[in-house]
């Protein structure tokens, strides 16, 4: 159900609607850092996944499947960065300046959030 309210959520912005930091908009697609909204989609289908089998119990049971969500949002996004960048603008970044630009500077804030949200999901699940 995640993936499908994200899929939603970039379609919403894909028709037109000025719903992704920059607006909308079909030319969406060639931006560098739309493969981010295509990561949030497979990402929030792995968590799901992985938390329907998993039947995580306590935080550090949310912890894995809030990572591989993680993992698989930052494998798409800066891979889908990289190669909009290099091939359909042509402009060459390295992979050292990619690396840094598309992961190092964000992974760190992105980490604690998914330690807030493991926190989250343990104590609602109690409710639930």
């Amino acid at each position: 159900m995640g993936a499908l309210s994200v899929c939603t959520y970039v379609v919403i912005g894909l028709v037109g609607v000025p719903v992704f930091a920059s607006g909308g908009g079909p030319a969406y697609l060639l931006k560098p850092t739309f493969g981010y909204l295509l990561g949030f989609i497979a990402a929030a289908w792995a968590a799901g996944a992985l938390s329907s089998r998993i039947r995580p119990a306590g935080m550090a049971g949310h912890l894995a499947p809030a990572f591989a969500g993680l993992f698989i949002y930052y494998a798409v996004g800066a891979v889908y960065f990289y190669f909009v960048v290099n091939f359909v603008y042509r402009v060459q970044v390295g992979w050292q300046l990619w690396l840094v630009n598309c992961v190092l500077l964000t992974i760190a804030g992105d980490m604690v959030l998914c330690f807030l949200a493991a926190a989250m999901a343990a104590r609602i699940r109690r409710f639930l």
